[in-house]
């Protein structure tokens, strides 16, 4: 099987909804902006997609959506994981059906197993497919972290395991993978104003909230990192970073969905129960910072 680069820039897409159900035109419309912008992957149904708010039937629906809209021309990452190892393998071979090039598997939420518990976990994923798997490691959000030591196990029994998403909010970790596995693993970090400070150190792009909204400045900072032109990609980030930072003012998705709406991208910023809308002082201050960036 012929592997698709999983580097640069891979925008997390938002789920656009109407009405409480997914809009799908609005899907293709974002889908089709993004490779028309240079965007290097896109991963549905991850958080930003409001994958724990998603029905098992629209979160494969949505999964195949998206493979049809790209027509092969950039790699597709399916959201796969779950806190329940039964359901995130079942996901991830019906996404392997779905014809996705890689899947994106979170550490178990909630449950907070320990890390032999982890390790089974991504085991059981990972004989569920042979297509690569970029393990997530989001402590915030689960309650603990993929150790480097489960990392080294699963990179060395099984070779499609070879990519990580930090979003743990440390250069320090990153280095530590990267000392740890050299070649062997490719990190992309999960949080937008710390990619440039992950590559520095090694990681070789982001998973992005922010390319959802800015697919262009977002590759060409991943693009300008990749080729050591590391003045030129200070500057940009310099340039985005409030935007970054702006756009987890309150719960993702939902200030990157205010401005999706706000650009005439999606329809509406609507976003399922437990999120609500913004409220209208953080909405200036979002407002305020696009404007300053020129958006």
């Amino acid at each position: 099987m012929k592997l698709r680069p999983l580097t640069g820039a891979i925008t997390a897409l938002v789920t656009p909804f109407k009405n409480e159900s997914v809009a799908y035109d609005d899907l293709r419309k974002l889908v089709e902006f993004q490779i028309k912008s240079g965007i290097h992957g896109l991963v549905p149904v991850g958080t930003t997609g409001e994958s724990p708010t998603l029905s098992h039937e629209e979160h494969m629906e949505v999964i195949r959506a998206v493979v049809g809209y790209t027509k092969r021309r950039v790699p597709v990452i399916a959201g796969t994981g779950s806190n329940s190892t039964k359901e995130a393998v079942e996901l991830t071979h019906l996404s392997h059906e779905a014809g996705v090039d890689a899947m994106l598997v979170v550490a178990p939420y909630y449950n907070k197993p320990s890390q032999e518990g982890v390790f089974r976990y991504f085991s059981a994923v990972a004989e569920a497919t042979d297509k690569p798997i970029i393990t997530y490691s989001i402590p915030g959000r689960c309650g603990i972290e993929i150790s480097v030591p489960v990392i080294e196990r699963l990179r060395a029994k099984y070779p499609h395991v070879r990519y990580i998403k930090e979003a743990g909010g440390s250069v320090d970790r990153v280095d530590q993978i990267k000392q740890a596995l050299g070649k062997d693993i490719t990190v992309l970090s999960g949080d937008d104003s710390l990619t440039l400070p992950f590559m520095a150190v090694g990681a070789e792009g982001v998973i992005s909230v922010a390319s959802n909204l800015l697919p262009k400045e977002v590759a060409q900072l991943t693009e300008l990192a990749l080729a050591d032109e590391f003045a030129k990609a200070a500057k940009l980030h310099r340039k985005l970073y409030t935007v970054f930072k702006t756009l987890f003012i309150e719960p993702n998705p939902v200030p990157v969905k205010t401005a999706l709406l706000r650009a005439g991208r999606i329809g509406s910023a609507e976003v399922r129960s437990p999120l609500c809308e913004m409220t209208e002082p953080n909405k200036q201050i979002l407002i305020a910072a696009l404007t300053a960036a020129g958006k």
